[in-house]
C-alpha cells in the first residue's frame, strides 16, 4: 500500500511541475494533480510488475533505499508523462 501511495504523491507533485512549466501542457492545478496521481500511480504499478524483486522485496518484508527510489522515479515519470499527454490533447482540441 506504501508502494502505491508513493507512487501517486510523487505523481502528482511532477504532474503539478510538468503543468507548470508549460502552458502547452497545464491543465490548471487541480487537472495536473488528478493526471500526475493516476499516471503515478498506473506507471508506478506497471514498473513494479516489470521488477518483480522490488515486489519480492517489500513482501518479505527486506525494504531497501532501492525499492523508495524505484518507486519515487516511476511514479515522478508516470505523472508527469499522462499529465503532458492530457494536456496537450486538451490545448490541441481547444485550438
Amino acid at each position: 500500500m506504501e508502494q502505491l501511495l508513493i507512487n501517486a504523491v510523487v505523481g502528482a507533485l511532477a504532474g503539478n511541475a510538468t503543468g507548470k512549466s508549460s502552458s502547452t501542457f497545464d491543465l490548471g492545478t487541480l487537472g495536473n494533480t488528478i493526471a500526475g496521481l493516476i499516471g503515478g500511480g498506473v506507471l508506478g504499478q506497471i514498473v513494479t510488475l516489470v521488477w518483480p524483486s522490488v515486489v519480492a522485496s517489500l513482501q518479505t518484508g527486506h525494504f531497501s533505499a532501492g525499492s523508495v527510489i524505484t518507486n519515487i522515479v516511476s511514479g515522478g515519470v508516470g505523472g508527469a508523462v499522462l499529465t503532458a499527454i492530457i494536456g496537450a490533447i486538451k490545448n490541441k482540441a481547444a485550438s
